[in-house]
């Protein structure tokens, strides 16, 4: 099936540049972007064309990390450190998903923001509880979006109501691994322990056996607090570092993984998340809410790591990853500043960059419009921010900086068009 769309196009390639196609055509093919044109060939002359006249045509946006349960939770609690904050806050939240029709209301509602902010796909924590974490994976596929969603597996050092048996643990995991992982479908399983301190060895190593056995992705935090590693040290005492521990356990690039944050990785850490492939998921806006720091992420990028960019909400407080470009932007030129001027600070298109192709990579052909990838995209009307005089890219920019959700006006995924979710 073929799909045209014509407007003004723009994306990235790669992080230095962006490609910008004014007043064009855009080919999708059985959801996939066949080629661009400024004029349209004689072969398509029959087809029907969706005229976007002069809105902006740019790929969706990905959010490699954020924690579904604790939507409720937005904007509150910004004034506590992080292991604080999570037992004030997030731990009793998350421990209502047992009831499942709470997790059905909280989660539909959720899917919803996060289609109105123009996230097309999410890599997404649940709880521990199997049957609400089946719930969001249903709910997601309902609603279009493209996902991986994990179940989170914690036996230590958290509270009774989510305190988990080893072995159900680990068989809850891989109950949702047969039942969702070989599915033909954009919203998947994803192996999620929350990090080192609530987990166990034993824990540890029956998730990354799964990993490898299933072939399946695996997510966590990483080097977020300076307690936390500090906390990491004693409970790992045979591992170099945080990242070290993940590593031993099979949890760290043996198959694909995002660490989130990595605010304190040592260049051992960084090196060693170079050589696995690892991605590292960078959420400004948490790192400030919960007091962790700033993530030196032009130090990951010249050395060589993947960087995408997270909601981290609850801890981040907007769904929105065109604030998460502006936040990474502007964190990063307080680390120019604070490194004097060691590290050149984020350019737009390498932030957008981060939000688009980077972080669409972890879902396959995902983030751009070059040719076989996944037509994933939204149709900016930025009319309203008086756009007269301005060229393409400097209109971008000011919507980025200041649009809203109310000027995305269609998403696409895969091709095709995502209206707003409707749950019963």
């Amino acid at each position: 099936m073929i799909k045209i769309l014509k407007g003004n196009i723009v994306y990235t390639e790669t992080s230095t540049e962006f490609k910008v196609y004014e007043k064009s055509y855009i080919v999708v093919e059985d959801g996939k972007t066949k080629a661009i044109y400024k004029e349209l060939p004689n072969e398509y002359s029959n087809n029907d064309i969706i005229d976007y006249s002069d809105k902006l045509i740019i790929p969706g946006m990905n959010d490699l990390h954020c924690h579904a349960p604790q939507f409720r939770n937005l904007g509150m609690a910004m004034d506590k450190e992080l292991l604080p904050w999570l037992n004030s806050y997030t731990f009793p939240e998350e421990s209502k998903y047992e009831d499942i029709s709470y997790a059905k209301k909280m989660y539909s509602k959720f899917i919803k923001e996060m289609w109105r902010a123009g996230t097309t796909r999410a890599s997404i924590f649940a709880t521990v509880h199997k049957n609400s974490t089946r719930e969001l994976m249903n709910l997601f596929e309902a609603s279009g979006l493209g996902a991986f969603v994990g179940k989170v597996n914690m036996n230590m050092n958290c509270p009774d109501s989510l305190l988990e048996d080893t072995k159900k643990s680990i068989e809850d995991t891989k109950d949702l691994l047969e039942a969702y992982g070989g599915k033909d479908s954009i919203v998947k399983p994803i192996v999620t322990p929350r990090f080192i301190p609530s987990c166990t060895s034993d824990l540890l190593k029956g998730l990354g056996d799964l990993c490898i056995k299933f072939d399946t992705p695996s997510q966590s935090h990483l080097s977020e607090n300076l307690g936390e590693i500090e906390w990491v040290k004693e409970l790992e005492p045979e591992s170099k570092f945080y990242g070290d521990a993940y590593n031993h356990y099979n949890l760290f690039g043996q198959t694909p993984t995002l660490m989130a944050h990595c605010v304190y990785s040592s260049d051992e850490e960084i090196k060693l998340m170079r050589n696995n492939n690892v991605m590292a998921v960078h959420c400004p806006a948490s790192n400030f809410n919960v007091g962790s720091g700033i993530s030196p992420v032009r130090k990951l990028i010249n050395n060589g790591v993947k960087v995408s960019l997270g909601s981290d909400i609850s801890g981040g407080h907007s769904l929105s990853i065109f604030d998460a470009i502006v936040s990474a932007i502007q964190v990063s030129k307080l680390w120019w500043v604070n490194s004097n001027k060691e590290y050149d600070f984020l350019t737009l298109p390498e932030a957008f960059y981060m939000a688009t192709k980077s972080g669409g990579s972890f879902f396959g052909k995902v983030g751009s419009f070059e040719e076989d990838f996944d037509f994933d995209a939204l149709i900016i009307d930025d009319s309203n921010l008086n756009h007269d005089n301005y060229s393409v890219i400097e209109r971008l920019e000011r919507f980025i900086y200041v649009g809203d959700d109310r000027n995305i006006v269609d998403r696409y995924v895969q091709g095709k068009l995502i209206k707003e979710p409707i749950f019963n």
